[in-house]
């Protein structure tokens, strides 16, 4: 029924135990679709009225504890490892590990890896519970296996807006288990090493090097059209696990300080129609999560920064040091 194992045996015990009445569920982007068959597993094997989180939802970082307090008595939230953050309600973490199988993808990989020893060895929570496979596989074929854990992550995870298990790992090459670029992205632009993806969905193997080059002459435009900017909206998240405002004081005294003007605006979601009544400010600078501004740039008339791409507007970074912003939890 499902390509993800939900724990659902687990959640339903831990639902009778607790004999919670309401229970909200929580699911990012590319599992909602699961939602309402298990929601509907869980109301038939429990006294429990099922409310589902319909809001986007972008990590741990994003937990709809807020607008359900008062509302439900837990809620269950797929796909996640917890963040260190006070929730206001009971929340059950489940990390929705995926039941592909990644070995031929990661098989397939060697190819490329020919010409280097030591990887650093990455993926996301959906593969966490096959990394000790993947890696005795690349031991066995003649690898030195590089992982550590990072500030809030756990051994060889990355998150999309945490890169911190990658960093002084001493390793000729990476290789990142999973779909898509942007942890891919983030992991050479941090390490300046190559970087290769084994994509399980579609069972490729690529390099990150042509869109690292295509994202990189987009976000240069972008700084380039910043650089006339005399005012600055600086946007500050209210999801507790982006909620950065001291960053944002900082932001705002160092454009003030080169004597153009900053103005903090305060949002949840950040999309294109939210920012139309600030038209008149020249660029923005988003310190919630990095993707924003970086997989959803052309969607916005202003440019959208970084506070590291800021700057480099300001003087402050060279171009050559273009790094993604993080957003550490430890």
């Amino acid at each position: 029924m499902f390509n993800y194992d939900f724990r659902l045996d687990e959640v339903i015990l831990r639902i009778n135990e607790l004999n919670a009445k309401t229970i909200g569920i929580q699911f990012p982007e590319g599992l909602k679709i699961h939602a309402a068959n298990v929601a509907e597993r869980i109301e038939k094997e429990t006294d429990a009225t099922v409310l589902i989180a319909g809001d986007p939802c972008y990590g741990a970082c994003d937990v709809s504890d807020t607008h359900m307090e008062g509302l439900v008595d837990l809620i269950i939230h797929f796909g996640h490892i917890e963040f260190p953050i006070d929730y206001k309600v009971p929340v059950i973490f489940i990390e929705a590990y995926s039941k592909i199988n990644v070995m031929n993808a990661v098989s397939n990989s060697l190819e490329l890896l020919k010409n280097y020893k030591k990887i650093g060895l990455v993926t996301t929570i959906q593969h966490l519970n096959l990394i000790n496979q993947i890696k005795d596989f690349l031991i066995e074929n003649g690898k030195d296996v590089l992982m550590k854990k990072g500030s809030g992550t756990r051994e060889g995870q990355v998150l999309g807006c945490n890169f911190s298990a990658i960093k002084d790992i001493d390793a000729d090459a990476f290789l990142y288990v999973g779909s898509g670029n942007f942890h891919a992205l983030g992991i050479t632009l941090f390490t300046e090493k190559p970087v290769f993806i084994a994509d399980p969905y579609i069972n490729e193997i690529r390099t990150i090097d042509e869109f690292k080059d295509k994202i990189l002459r987009v976000r240069f435009a972008k700084i380039m059209r910043a650089e006339k900017a005399r005012k600055f909206g600086v946007i500050v998240s209210t999801k507790r696990g982006q909620f950065r405002l001291d960053l944002a004081r900082e932001i705002k005294k160092m454009i003030e300080e080169e004597t153009r003007e900053a103005f903090i605006i305060m949002l949840d979601n950040i999309s294109p129609d939210l920012l139309l009544p600030y038209m008149d400010l020249d660029a923005f600078v988003v310190t919630a999560c990095p993707r924003v501004a970086i997989d959803d740039a052309n969607m916005y008339k202003k440019p959208l920064l970084t506070p590291k791409e800021l700057e480099i507007v300001l003087g402050k970074r060279k171009w050559e040091d273009y790094k993604i912003d993080e957003i550490e939890h430890i």
